[in-house]
């Protein structure tokens, strides 16, 4: 296997592979689609892209409903301006069957389905529609699609493509092949009772496992410009950057996650945000469309570690081969751009010439906010006010997180290089790593009781913490009696972390804190995840198991509600909704039931 084996072997059949709309159903390789579009007479709006998560009033509002990872099995429930549509839909030998039921609603006249056929990302072949019938020839096929309910001359649909249209008065079914009614219930009732098996393999997380999944699920798409399929953190995202965008750690944690169950999207993932790598040596904050990268900056440094994780539940060695050399050099250029003589690691933002001319090539480019934004926790209290070195191309702040994800990195890199047999890098990775943990010693305050991010101006030590903080127990040097003053003093001080709703990303005696917007004082999972692995390190097991049990609840909380699973949630009252700037189909929010799955597995309790 490689990685053109792996994108042959996942880039076929049928899927919702297209990131415009989730009523589309795309057959790979040929890329022929199924594009459901609502005709609405109200405000004479025809739905033609339908996306999980919108926030104006009068957009579509979708509940997600779980499905495979492969698309064999989906369901949603869809409500546009008095329509409620439940979507259900399974895979039958390699045909798409689709079925709809409407529900009584407040329009006055009935909304219109208009059915699309068209060929996606630039693919050979023909759409055709004859006699009432429309069908592709494409990749050597035939794909002809049927209805159960007649046809009605609709013309304002704006369609680029052949289409024919229904009345959405009763239930009908859309397939490429003769499908009743009735047969398609049968085919999704068996089909959701496999799907509903697999998830329960997950016992009393089965709930969370389900919400994560179907995230994660809803987010795969097919990224045409690199024929590969990946999991961008949602579909909003991909249409807001003009096409697809990876984030960096988002996208390793979305392999991660992928893990548990799907190997080949785990490797997927892993690989696309890896290949990303720019010619300076790092993987970017972002890759997009048309070469776009963040050149100026990188992100926490977790690929070694996800990839580890992954190696170690599919052991493939072509895996961490081709992920490997991309990851060390990652490891050296953050020795070499970021780290300080003293062994202290600083965010940082380098110069270079736009491409495209972009907004994010223009804007917190070698400052202290692009620094930030390396960071990936943005707009933290913890950069407020700090000064960036144009010479170094840092922010002059020894960071404690940064410096705890580098131990790991470097830690998780040696693992790697006896996996793929190149231990002669290891004594190298050893030293960097020895280095760092001397640093972090220095960055112990006694009086305080945690580890702290130190002012490079004038070495004084800054109390404004976050569960970045936490990271410093990865490194092996810190004592029992240090572990015991962070958690006590800390994590289960009520003044700072510990609440119902646990962990905010600033203390909540920050002033700060009531902001509650973005990084200043909401909850993000992966900051729970990456403190839950660094207690985890440290042998804490009693604080990982109170971190995954909140973590669980506070995912479950808004998912029971609505459906959503979030970017990140509010350090008050625990919900994700009520702002602007928390995307409600965001798959890292899934790390919360992930952090609960991996301490089940680590306790012997899966």
């Amino acid at each position: 296997m490689d990685y053109s084996a792996l994108k042959q072997k996942t880039n076929t059949g049928w899927n919702t592979w297209n990131t415009l709309n989730v009523l589309s159903y795309s057959h790979l390789p040929e890329g022929f689609t199924i594009n459901l579009c609502i005709r609405e007479y109200s405000d004479a709006r025809v739905l033609r892209e339908s996306l999980i998560g919108r926030y104006g009033n009068n957009d579509e509002k979708i509940i997600p409903g779980a499905r495979s990872y492969n698309g064999s099995c989906t369901q949603m429930e869809l409500h546009f301006h008095g329509l409620t549509l439940d979507v259900k839909t399974v895979v039958d030998k390699d045909e798409q069957i689709i079925l709809l039921t409407p529900e009584s609603g407040s329009c006055y006249r009935t909304p219109t389905l208009i059915i699309e056929a068209c060929l996606m990302w630039g693919k050979d072949g023909g759409i055709f529609r004859k006699d009432g019938r429309i069908y592709g020839e494409c990749g050597g096929r035939r794909f002809d699609i049927y209805t159960t309910s007649p046809t009605v001359n609709e013309q304002h649909t704006h369609s680029l493509s052949p289409y024919i249209a229904v009345t959405l008065d009763r239930p009908v079914v859309v397939s490429t092949r003769p499908c009743t009614i009735e047969e398609a219930e049968a085919l999704y009732a068996a089909a959701k009772a496999r799907l509903d098996m697999e998830n329960q393999s997950f016992g009393e997380h089965s709930e969370a496992y389900t919400a994560m999944k179907t995230c994660l699920a809803w987010d795969t798409i097919y990224e045409c410009e690199h024929d590969r399929v990946c999991s961008p953190v949602s579909r909003i995202w991909n249409v807001g950057w003009g096409g697809y965008v990876l984030f960096d750690w988002d996208t390793y944690f979305a392999a991660l996650m992928a893990s548990l169950e799907n190997k080949e999207l785990a490797q997927l993932n892993a690989i696309a945000i890896t290949d990303e790598v720019t010619p300076a040596g790092f993987i970017p904050n972002f890759g997009c469309n048309h070469n776009g990268k963040s050149y100026d900056r990188s992100q926490p440094p977790v690929g070694s570690f996800v990839c580890l994780e992954i190696y170690k539940r599919h052991p493939e060695r072509w895996f961490a081969e081709h992920v490997f050399p991309a990851l060390l050099e990652w490891n050296r250029w953050f020795a070499g751009h970021r780290m300080t003589d003293e062994g202290y690691l600083c965010w940082g933002s380098d110069p270079f010439e736009p491409i495209h001319g972009r907004f994010w090539e223009l804007n917190s480019v070698h400052d202290t906010a692009g620094a930030a934004l390396e960071s990936g926790l943005d707009n933290s209290p913890m950069y407020d006010g700090m000064d960036f070195d144009p010479e170094r191309n840092i922010m002059l702040l020894a960071d404690v997180g940064l410096m705890g994800l580098y131990i790991l990195d470097c830690r998780s890199l040696i693992e790697l290089a006896k996996i793929v047999g190149q231990e002669e890098v290891i004594p190298e990775l050893e030293a960097r790593k020895a280095h760092v943990e001397a640093a972090m010693a220095t960055l112990w305050d006694d009086e305080f009781g945690f580890f702290l991010n130190k002012d490079l101006r004038d070495g004084s030590f800054s109390k404004r913490i976050s569960p970045t903080n936490f990271y410093a127990l990865h490194a092996d040097c810190v004592t029992e009696t240090q572990k015991r003053r962070m958690m006590d003093e800390h994590f289960y001080n009520p003044d700072e972390f510990w609440g119902d709703y646990i962990i905010p990303t600033i203390a909540r005696n920050d002033p700060a804190f009531p902001d509650q917007t973005y990084w200043r004082g909401r909850i993000w999972a992966p900051t729970n995840y990456l403190a839950y692995i660094a207690m985890k390190h440290a042998g804490l097991k009693k604080e990982c198991a109170d971190l995954a049990d909140k973590s669980e609840e506070l995912l479950l909380k808004e998912w029971r509600l609505h459906g959503h699973v979030h970017e990140n949630y509010s350090g008050i009252d625990g919900m994700g909704c009520g702002v602007n700037n928390s995307d409600k189909f965001y798959h890292w929010g899934g790390l919360l039931a992930y952090i609960a799955i991996d301490n089940a597995e680590s306790c012997g309790q899966m």
